[in-house]
């Protein structure tokens, strides 16, 4: 695994590719899209995912499903901290242990 300090671009590629989406897009911010949806996926550093959100979408209205990136031990965080914005998007994060092993969570805990 990389470090936590480093956002897990290539996990979130490998991850929507393997689901059957066409990933484009450069840096941290990617578009997933497969039939009619289309998902803005960021990826997001363990210290970002703890310290500050990456929730603006550039005033953008358009922005439907969101999917964020992280490190499964920043996950927890980061949801904790989209349930309290409350942002008017639908929303999932899947924390990477590496490509191989990931969570999906939303508004559940992650499992110990």
């Amino acid at each position: 695994m990389a470090p936590v300090t480093m956002p897990p671009v290539e996990e979130a590629k490998t991850i929507f590719t393997r689901l059957g989406y066409a990933v484009s897009g450069e840096g941290t911010e990617l578009r997933a899209e497969r039939k009619w949806r289309t998902v803005h996926v960021t990826a997001v550093d363990g210290e970002t995912a703890t310290d500050a959100l990456p929730v603006a979408d550039g005033g953008r209205s358009d922005v439907r499903f969101r999917c964020f990136v992280t490190w499964k031990e920043s996950a927890e965080a980061l949801r904790d901290r989209l349930n309290g914005l409350g942002p008017g998007y639908e929303w999932a994060i899947i924390g990477v242990e590496d490509e191989e092993e990931y969570e999906v969570v939303r508004d559940e805990p992650i499992p110990a």
